[in-house]
């Protein structure tokens, strides 16, 4: 990765055109050729950029360039449309190029998958006399997250989110009217379990029967005691 810190403007053309004034600015060239331009300000978008394939050639400024003070031209063009990026330097204060080697990737924590399977693990925090049949039960409309029994022996399909919105209690709803039509499972019931349940959710869940509960992450983990908190 090149990394370049420079006084420059920046103007765009393709889909449509933007311009960027004269200004200083963290200018990003990556190993898989995109260019990326930042300011020092609005997180972590850049203002404009050219995603790959492109590729980038650095040219001398014509002679009404030079006397505006340009010294450099970078000139990006992407490979499969007419888009263009140029990029006019008129100072450069910093320019390094770093060898990251190949990024093992993002590696998420705490999403449903995980969820269901400590849910899975200590299925009796559902209720006392909980037992776990399966998870991934599946139905003929996708598989339910979990399917349990609860202490009289009644059939429960819990439905797992990381944030619990309207959308998964219908989800939930939909697969509750399925399997209530099998002989076998009738009747039963329904769990919303999440991190976070929204209040609309909640209310929905309540009306239809379905109970909500709200899972702990660092406690399922074993990592946060909820009982021995001070507060």
């Amino acid at each position: 990765m090149r990394l370049v810190i420079a006084r420059c403007s920046v103007d765009y053309d393709g889909r449509l055109t933007a311009h960027l004034p004269l200004a200083t600015r963290l200018l990003l060239v990556k190993a898989d050729g995109s260019v990326l331009v930042h300011s020092d300000g609005g997180s972590y978008k850049p203002l404009n950029w050219m995603a790959p394939p492109c590729a980038m050639a650095e040219a001398e400024p014509d002679e009404v360039q030079v006397a505006a003070g340009v010294t450099a031209v970078w000139h990006v063009r992407h490979a499969k449309s007419d888009d263009r990026l140029t990029v006019a330097i008129h100072q450069i204060l910093h320019d390094t190029e770093h060898e990251l080697g190949v990024d093992p990737g993002l590696v998420k924590d705490g999403v449903e998958a995980h969820l269901q399977h400590l849910l899975a693990e200590q299925i009796t925090l559902l209720g006392e006399g909980y037992s776990l049949v399966r998870r991934e039960h599946m139905t003929a409309i996708g598989p339910v997250d979990i399917l349990a029994r609860d202490a009289s022996g009644s059939s429960v399909a819990v439905e797992i989110k990381r944030r619990g919105d309207i959308d998964g209690v219908e989800q939930l709803t939909r697969y509750l009217e399925l399997m209530n039509r099998d002989p076998h499972l009738a009747p039963v019931g329904g769990v919303f379990a999440a991190q976070e349940i929204k209040p609309q959710a909640r209310t929905l869940a309540e009306d239809r029967g379905i109970r909500c509960v709200v899972l702990d992450y660092d406690a399922l983990k074993g990592i946060d005691d909820a009982d021995a908190r001070l507060f």
